[in-house]
């Protein structure tokens, strides 16, 4: 019953290249919205994720 939805807040270039193909690294900021039944936001959360720009790849960094 619950529903779960996705906002792009921004994009932006980021810092490196891509290890497959060497195209630019695009970071992009990501609001998730989860609703239960009377459509009452439970909680929200924001992420950054990493994309090549050329071939899509969904890039993770490790710390």
């Amino acid at each position: 019953m619950c529903d779960e939805e996705e906002r792009e807040l921004g994009r932006r270039e980021a810092a490196g290249c891509c290890p497959k193909c060497g195209g630019k690294v695009e970071a992009v900021d990501v609001e998730r919205r989860w609703r239960c039944c009377c459509f009452l936001p439970i909680c929200f959360t924001i992420k950054r994720r990493y994309r090549c720009t050329l071939c899509s790849t969904r890039l993770v960094l490790y710390y």
